[in-house]
């Protein structure tokens, strides 16, 4: 759709426009009592512990909108979200979203975005519970606020590790991190000639784990099942290293992670080593892949190998005297450091 074809904000204004947004909305879970249209959402739980988290992605330093399509970018932001709520192992119910809109985007655009938004709700079983809306003189502007439940008996914090605790990882790393590599290549490309088409074929996978990356609802599921509380878990979004930091400083303890165990695709090191990138750094300090890093007693090894394929066992916590390290296969030990996220 051309400009010319699209509807100014200015022309709704606010409410006409949070009206037509609310128009995508359906409210289900019975916890939600007052969804839009009111000062603030009312939600009750029962019998559980309520669980919040927020997350705030700005144009220019979290996405890009030369590559990144509005539908995936609300899918994304909803994902990072959620991914938090997982982490504590507890269940996302509400979302509250607030965004910040610059004259360069019109009513179409935002709807494009809530469209990604409405799918990831669905995806995850979240509504949409209310937000805001307001000017950004700087570009695109989002802030989700994600609300869960948890018995307080399934509640699973970055303090709860012990030394012995296997460590364990969901998925794969690097993945994300080579797909933004990727899009950033290409984009270089386009800037210095727009006539080019953008070479993306056979990286479909790095592409949608930057892109469209998923929040690890079915391993908490899986644990469910099992009857596994997890003695300590975080959500990998700042990469491996910083974020086994951040779980054994909470715990107090230290911890060995071993290279070889570290589950990285094919695809990830194919493209690695066509930009000459370790894929082993990617692993490590890529960030946004939004999988679960968590410790688990000892005991439960073989049921982790057994019962959760898409789990691996990729280290043990250790004493705090011990420090946190990456061993080699050829048993050196690399000092873990934090490197995923800087401020400016």
């Amino acid at each position: 759709m051309n400009a010319s074809e699209k509807t100014a904000i200015t022309a709704l204004g606010k409410f006409r426009l949070i009206d037509r947004l609310a128009e995508i909305v359906e409210l289900k879970q019975p916890s939600t009592v007052k969804g839009i249209g009111d000062d603030a959402a009312v939600i009750r739980y029962e019998n559980a512990e309520t669980v919040v988290s927020a997350e705030l992605f700005l144009e220019g330093v979290h996405f890009d909108l030369t590559y990144t399509p509005l539908k995936h970018l609300g899918y994304k932001l909803v994902t990072a979200g959620v991914s938090d709520i997982y982490a504590m192992n507890a269940t996302p119910r509400q979302i509250l979203l607030s965004i910040g809109l610059s004259k360069r985007f019109f009513v179409e655009d935002v709807e494009e975005l809530y469209a990604g938004v409405k799918i990831a709700c669905e995806r995850y079983g979240l509504e949409l519970a209310g937000g805001d809306t307001t000017t950004s003189l700087t570009g695109l502007a989002l802030h989700i606020t994600a609300i869960g439940e948890a018995p307080k008996e399934k509640l699973t914090y970055r303090s709860g590790g012990k030394k012995t605790d296997l460590l364990c990882l969901t998925g794969d790393l690097g993945a994300a991190y080579m797909g933004l590599q990727l899009l950033e290549r290409e984009k270089r490309v386009f800037d210095g000639n727009p006539q080019k088409q953008p070479q993306l074929e056979g990286f479909d996978y790095i592409l949608q784990r930057h892109l469209k990356p998923e929040a690890r609802k079915d391993i908490i599921a899986a644990l469910a099942q099992q009857h596994i509380v997890p003695t300590s878990m975080i959500d990998v979004s700042n990469g491996l290293a910083s974020d086994a930091l951040h779980l054994c400083r909470q715990s107090k303890c230290g911890v060995r992670i071993y290279l070889e165990r570290l589950p990285i695709s094919s695809e990830t090191f194919r493209f690695a080593d066509e930009i000459h990138i370790d894929a082993v750094t990617a692993a490590l300090h890529g960030g946004d892949d939004y999988e679960l890093l968590f410790t688990v007693p000892v005991s439960l090894y073989d049921t982790i190998c057994k019962e959760l394929p898409d789990v691996d066992v990729i280290g043990h916590l250790c004493d705090a005297s011990e420090g946190a390290y990456l061993l080699t296969p050829d048993n050196q030990a690399v000092a873990l450091t934090a490197q995923g996220w800087k401020a400016d």
